[in-house]
């Protein structure tokens, strides 16, 4: 078994662990973009969320990881019409969605060897549905083709994933966190994609020597010995873990006084962001955030440390203002979070 490098040993990428923590306690958040060069640990530190997640409980058997607990309206054709549902503890699902994937590999197709051994149809489920109620990791996804894209949109925005060839026609839950990363310099993402994400950020790599330096001592530690690195970290593992399990528990009892609702809208209506998409994903970051600091009330304070990360991909471009996207927020914030 491959020995994924531990969340919490990862150092210098501050905000990309905090944008993936916020998107891991409440999945409506829309999913995380990470964009930089290369090198800078955006594929290690995506990979690390896997094993640091608590596990769910999910019904055995299910190829869909169905929610036992959900209303049945929600579940798989085959989960509504077994009962009782029997169910087991499995990690949260963290699954690669490979530049090359065919859309039959993403969306599922029929199963050819069952189809041509015993001449039955069933549906082979794809990448999508082994990432319902998980995270789908897709890497440079800025180069995804169109197609594949337009799936991508479809399910999204549903959580549903609606396969209908070869004279099949299924119908499955498919909900999922997207977690893209990618080179800026390779190519720009798709307005249709970006607006998916709820948080984006940029890396960069560390510009001090001491940071640097730690890095690479704690790199080469772990290629070394892998597993007593990550027996290290253990600890810090396990209490991120359970930080994270309380956060998801607790997120949905946190309350979002008014007036942080009024900052909201006005920090919005200050950058020009259209529909209000930014607003709803500004305040279920900033409870997601106060949840997971242990704290009941989302504050001015949370507000302001997640709004880079909400609003950065969601400005209009301003023939007028050739400042940064980072240098507009930043000053928005300034005048209506003040």
């Amino acid at each position: 078994m491959t020995v994924a490098y531990p969340f919490t040993a990862i150092v210098g990428q501050d905000d990309m662990k905090l944008a993936l923590s916020i998107a891991a306690v409440d999945p409506s958040i829309g999913g995380v973009l990470v964009f930089g060069e290369r090198g800078t640990g955006k594929s290690t530190t995506i990979r690390a969320l896997a094993q640091l997640l608590p596990k769910i409980a999910a019904v055995k058997d299910c190829p869909y990881q169905c929610d036992p607990q959900a209303p049945s309206k929600s579940l798989c054709a085959q989960c509504q019409k077994t009962t009782p549902l029997k169910s087991h503890k499995i990690a949260i699902p963290v699954v690669d969605l490979p530049l090359g994937a065919t859309e039959d590999r993403v969306l599922g197709a029929l199963d050819i060897e069952k189809a041509i051994h015993n001449g039955e149809k069933a549906f082979q489920p794809g990448l999508l549905a082994a990432a319902n109620r998980g995270f789908l990791y897709i890497d440079e996804v800025n180069l995804l083709e169109d197609h594949i894209v337009d799936a991508l949109l479809d399910v999204a925005a549903s959580g549903i994933n609606v396969v209908e060839r070869e004279g099949l026609s299924v119908r499955h839950p498919a909900r999922f966190v997207l977690v893209g990363s990618g080179n800026p310099e390779e190519g720009e993402l798709r307005p249709q994609l970006l607006d998916r994400f709820g948080l984006s950020l940029d890396v960069r790599t560390p510009r001090d020597i001491p940071t640097r330096v730690e890095i690479i001592k704690l790199r080469d530690a772990f290629d070394h010995d892998p597993e007593g690195f990550s027996k290290r970290f253990s600890r810090k593992e396990g209490a991120l873990r359970r930080k994270i399990d309380t956060a998801r528990a607790a997120v949905d009892a946190v309350d979002i006084p008014t007036e942080i609702l009024e900052k909201a809208a006005s920090l919005c209506l200050e950058l020009g962001t259209d529909g209000l998409r930014g607003e709803l994903t500004l305040i279920r970051s900033a409870r997601a955030l106060a949840a997971l600091k242990g704290q009941d009330v989302a504050t001015l304070q949370h507000l302001k440390q997640v709004a880079l990360f909400v609003l950065r991909h969601r400005l209009r471009r301003d023939p007028m203002d050739e400042s940064s996207a980072d240098a507009r927020v930043e000053r928005a914030i300034a005048t209506s979070l003040s």
